[in-house]
């Protein structure tokens, strides 16, 4: 009987022949009749083999790696912005002014927009990098609205989900144009007049939407394909509803202005393992309403 070689056991059934060799292994005793004795089967190696074989199976592998969890939860929290936004500066509106500059009012940059009253950092984006149950798997028919008005647009950054339709609409006397990049939607859009685009693909980060006759136009679309984003509102705060409880989730955190790369927001919380690349993690009881609290955003994680 030889022994399992190394290169035997780089593989699962590697060691299969030298198994069977021990099972099944012919007894030489000499001539005539008696010189092949009947196989003898060693029952513990052979059940060792079915068991070896069974755990490699792809069914088994798929089984092992099945998330634990079951339920769902809520994730919220507030975004504080902890310095000084200062005075938002004027944007260059030197096209059709009777309507982008309208009674000499200056259209100003809304890259960060802070409550003055709480502080709250609006535009904040929170999503689920990767999540392994979707409460909903079918899109809402529910359409998001993205108008413009006065040559800028009325929403910085806008949510959907993939499939979700996005009613894109132009509220001014005069035409825009508006090109979603990374997409084929680049339409121009008459004035009054609004069309709908549906996103087909998720985007890892947010995407940039811009007016190619108003170039001071700009704003901003993320679209996931599970709906677990949210964008934080006038006072910085975010829910992100029907998460997956039971498992280890992790979000990645964007805002426009952020110094990290790619807008990543990186903030101090180790006890959420938070990173310089704006990701925390985080597992969720079954509903459970979890309150992350006061979020606060040092100025230094914002670009002047």
């Amino acid at each position: 009987m030889r022994a399992c070689s190394r290169s035997d056991r780089r593989s699962t059934g590697g060691c299969i022949a030298s198994w069977c060799a021990v099972v099944l292994v012919p007894l030489v005793s000499g001539c005539g009749s008696d010189r092949v004795a009947a196989p003898s089967a060693d029952a513990g190696l052979a059940t060792e083999l079915r068991s070896r074989l069974a755990s490699a199976s792809p069914a088994a592998a798929a089984a092992d790696a099945a998330p634990v969890g079951t339920g769902w939860a809520t994730l919220k929290g507030r975004f504080v912005f902890a310095g000084d936004p200062g005075t938002p500066r004027a944007l260059v509106a030197d096209k059709d002014t009777e309507v982008c500059s309208k009674d000499g009012v200056k259209l100003l940059d809304r890259s960060l927009l802070v409550d003055p009253s709480g502080k709250g950092l609006a535009n904040v984006v929170v999503f689920v990098r990767k999540a392994s149950r979707v409460k909903e798997a079918t899109p809402s028919s529910t359409p998001v609205v993205f108008d413009q008005k006065n040559c800028e647009f009325l929403a910085p950054v806008v949510a959907a989900r993939v499939g979700q339709p996005v009613d894109v609409k132009n509220s001014d006397p005069i035409g825009h144009n508006t090109n979603v990049a990374g997409s084929d939607f680049n339409q121009l859009i008459p004035a009054g007049g609004s069309t709908t685009y549906v996103p087909k693909a998720e985007t890892g980060l947010p995407t940039m939407v811009t007016c190619n006759v108003h170039p001071w136009m700009k704003a901003y679309m993320v679209f996931r394909k599970d709906g677990y984003v949210a964008v934080s509102a006038a006072d910085g705060s975010f829910v992100i509803p029907d998460l997956p409880a039971g498992e280890l989730l992790e979000f990645q955190v964007w805002h426009e202005r952020s110094t990290g790369a790619n807008g990543a927001l990186g903030l101090d919380k180790p006890d959420l393992k938070w990173t310089p690349k704006g990701r925390f993690q985080i597992k969720l009881e079954e509903n459970e309403v979890k309150d992350l609290g006061t979020l606060d955003v040092p100025a230094s994680a914002i670009g002047t």
